[in-house]
Parts: structure tokens; C-alpha cells; sequence
């Protein structure tokens, strides 16, 4: 099984091999070092105005991200989906630690109904349901490689039993007062 396959239906992410962790780490650090390297008294523009309690601020901020940061990469948490072929089985968990077995489940794929999906202006939502009209547990946007769009529709194409409806998130209503 190779890190680089393009089936829908195989993904395995790890924190360490997330992006926004490292960035996160990235700016944490550059603010920390900022924030313990320049001299308060110094910090002022042109005009001779100054902020000196920017610099402790700033290097509380670093610390901060550095420590968000740092914990995921530490423990490492894994999230994931595939298919077994053997079993017609789709399977996806969260949170998986070497430690911890995180949050897992699994469900045969002539057992989902439906798939519904709610594209927000911000971001997308995906609800996928069993037979029975359950909700199926923590499979959602974490655990689905690349678009959530075509995922849903890789899933119809593949089984054409199950449903895809497409949402759009309607905007807040203005009030007139």
C-alpha cells in the first residue's frame, strides 16, 4: 500500500505529517524568539510612539502556539479511512495514539443509505447515514482525503444504492429593526 494513492477510499494522516502543526510551530517560534530577543524600551516607530508591552505579550502568544502545537506533534494522533475489500467494509477512526485506540468504527457499504452534503461559504459538512437513518459516528470532513465532494461522489459512482444530497448553507437572515 503506497503513501501516495489516489483511491478515495484509503487515506491515514498523522499529525506529523499535517502541515498546520508545523506552521503553527513555525509562527510560535518566531513570535517566542521575537518576544525574548527585542528590548521592550526599543520598541517604538518613527513618530516616537511605544508599545513595550507588546514584546511580553508577543512572546506569551509564541509560547502559547509552540505548546498547540508541540502536543499534537508529541502524541502524534492519527486519523483515517479505508475500505476492506474482503469484507465490504468501509472503516474510519480519530485520535489514534500508540497508546489510545482512539475513536474507530466501521459499517458494510450495502448498509449506507445516504450521504448528505452541506457546502458552507466557509467550509463543507459531510453526514453519511446507515439503513436505519443513523447518523454514522465520527465519520467526517478529519477523516475524508482531498474534496469532500468528490469523495461523496467516488462513493455513488462505486455504489449507486447510496443517495448523495447536496446542500448549500443558507446565509444568516438580516433582521430589519
Amino acid at each position: 500500500m503506497a503513501w501516495f494513492r489516489t483511491d478515495p477510499l484509503f487515506c491515514r494522516r498523522s499529525a506529523r505529517t499535517d502541515l498546520q502543526y508545523w506552521l503553527m510551530l513555525l509562527v510560535g517560534a518566531a513570535f517566542a524568539y521575537g518576544g525574548f530577543t527585542i528590548e521592550p524600551a526599543s520598541n517604538c516607530n518613527d513618530s516616537g510612539e511605544c508599545a513595550p508591552w507588546l514584546v511580553p505579550i508577543a512572546a506569551v502568544m509564541g509560547l502559547g502556539f509552540v505548546a498547540m502545537a508541540l502536543g499534537p506533534l508529541i502524541t502524534n494522533p492519527q486519523r483515517g479511512l479505508s475500505f476492506d475489500p474482503a469484507t465490504s467494509e468501509l472503516r474510519w477512526w480519530q485520535n489514534r495514539t500508540d497508546r489510545h485506540p482512539g475513536d474507530a468504527a466501521q459499517i458494510p457499504v450495502g448498509q449506507i443509505a445516504s450521504i448528505r452534503l452541506i457546502e458552507g461559504s466557509d467550509s463543507d459538512e459531510i453526514h453519511v447515514y446507515d439503513q436505519a437513518g443513523e447518523r454514522l459516528p465520527y465519520l467526517d470532513e478529519t477523516v475524508i482525503p482531498g474534496s469532500i465532494r468528490s469523495w461523496a461522489e467516488a462513493m455513488v459512482a462505486r455504489w449507486p444504492h447510496i443517495r448523495l444530497t447536496a446542500e448549500r448553507e443558507r446565509p444568516p437572515r438580516k433582521t430589519v429593526s
